[in-house]
């Protein structure tokens, strides 16, 4: 009986273990970050206002899909409803400290984003105005 849960346990750690190995490599190809537009933004054919999460994934952008999604985000609760998603427009960039957005003015108001970078990334993303 002792054994059958020693046996148990272990499977049970190396399970965990494998899994731990494979969400880390997801994650590399992942860039996210949290923020909460002041103001309302179009961002590709979208008002944006409000605590969004902005995830980019590389793995999609080589393959030519779209590799930026916006998602509404409820601080305590976590990501909502999808916002807007696009394949970005990458340009090599310095590295940054913190997450950065570049905006105009557009016709309907609001300001539109025309870029972001993601803290520590090296690339900026440009984002498409429609």
């Amino acid at each position: 009986m002792r054994s059958r849960i020693i046996v148990g346990i272990v499977a049970l750690m190396a399970v965990a273990g494998v899994a731990t190995l494979v969400a880390g490599d997801v994650g590399r190809d992942t860039q996210w970050t949290l923020t909460n537009f002041q103001d309302p933004v179009l961002v590709k054919d979208t008002v944006v206002m409000g605590p969004v999460l902005i995830v980019h994934d590389s793995v999609k952008m080589a393959r030519g899909e779209a590799c930026t999604t916006f998602y509404r985000f409820k601080p305590g609760v976590g990501k909502q409803e999808e916002l807007v998603s696009f394949h970005c427009q990458p340009r090599a960039a310095s590295p940054i400290e913190s997450t950065t957005f570049s905006t105009v003015s557009s016709d309907v108001g609001c300001k539109r984003l025309v870029e972001y970078q993601i803290a520590g990334d090296s690339e900026a993303h440009g984002v498409p105005a429609r």
